[in-house]
């Protein structure tokens, strides 16, 4: 399954950039490839040393409810995870530990493991966006808020994949 992952995103880097004339989703660039983890400490060191890094990344614990206001299934939740960062020349290979159960990450570990999770594009006009996906068959299954920023996942299920959707507030 996760080699079937693997093919899905290289397709679809492929399709993004043969798009010409046409206006490209997310500018055209993947910026994130998202993987859920049991033990973020674990994962951290192991991605380090793949990579070639010396420190492994810092972890930080994304907001609570209160400010974050994550929505899970269209739902308030006070799901938060652990995040780790490694930022590539190219890409982000995000690092995520669910905290709490209602949430997208801890329902994707546990459906299909540790492993990837999503793909990230930032967007200009995140209803805009979420929108397009949805005409396209996709489900709008947590969105919430983070310093500088908003996040929505979107569940893509005719090509099996879920997207990221990043904004940026500038702060």
């Amino acid at each position: 399954m996760k080699k079937l992952h693997i093919l899905l995103i290289c397709i679809l880097m492929v399709a993004v950039s043969d798009l010409q004339a046409q206006e490209r989703f997310g500018k055209g660039n993947i910026t994130q490839i998202g993987l859920v983890v049991n033990d973020i400490e674990k994962a951290s060191e192991k991605w380090a040393a793949i990579l070639g890094y010396s420190e492994k990344p810092d972890i930080i614990i994304t907001d609570e409810y209160e400010k974050a206001n994550t929505q899970f299934e269209g739902k308030p939740t006070e799901a938060q995870a652990k995040l780790a960062f490694f930022r590539l020349e190219n890409i982000t290979i995000e690092l995520i530990e669910p905290i709490g159960k209602n949430s997208t990450w801890y329902k994707h570990l546990k459906k299909h493991g540790e492993g990837f999770h999503h793909i990230a594009f930032n967007v200009d006009g995140m209803e805009k966006s979420i929108s397009f996906l949805e005409s396209k068959g996709g489900d709008l299954q947590q969105t919430g808020d983070f310093t500088g920023g908003s996040y929505s996942y979107v569940n893509m299920p005719e090509v099996g994949i879920l997207i990221e959707l990043l904004t940026s507030t500038g702060n």
